[in-house]
């Protein structure tokens, strides 16, 4: 009994106590920002100026030059994909042939879309209409491609 008696004591001898001070503190742990995907959901307003190419259903009776409006719509975040639908209205002078000259462009769209870092590449149609001097309005469908580009918060640059 004397040895382990003596044997305890020799070994809780050789123990350090660890109330002595504190050790020095760890450097915290470097700060490394997750990837945040931007938030396309939300209304929208702007404006577009552009090149238009008109094609109708008569020979001879197309043309081309520049259209610029407004645009107003809605879009959904639902993770990668965006879905939305809007409204377009540009003014134009575009001449068809001589006395028939398109003045206005009315668009009723959806567009549907893939999140691609900043971007969103999309793919958007509806209804068209056009109203145009001495023919009154015709309506019809169109279709086409985009990219947007977030620039900052709440400000993209598309074409």
């Amino acid at each position: 009994m004397k040895k382990t008696l003596m044997a305890t004591v020799a070994a809780l001898a050789l123990v350090q106590p660890a109330v002595a001070g504190s050790p020095a503190p760890l450097p915290p742990e470097p700060f490394v920002p997750t990837p945040v995907s931007p938030d396309w959901g939300g209304f929208y307003l702007g404006l577009q100026a552009g090149y238009a190419n008109i094609d109708t259903n008569v020979p001879a009776v197309d043309g081309d030059g520049f259209i610029g409006g407004f645009f107003a719509g809605v879009d959904f975040d639902l993770g990668r994909t965006v879905l939305g639908v809007g409204v377009d209205y540009d003014l134009t002078d575009i001449t068809l042939t001589p006395g028939v000259t398109v003045d206005s462009v009315f668009r009723v769209k959806a567009r549907g879309g893939v999140e691609v870092g900043n971007g969103l590449i999309y793919g958007t149609g509806g209804y068209a209409q056009a109203d145009a001097t001495t023919l009154g309005s015709e309506g019809g469908y169109f279709l086409g491609l985009g990219y947007d580009y977030l620039i900052k918060p709440n400000v993209s640059l598309g074409g």
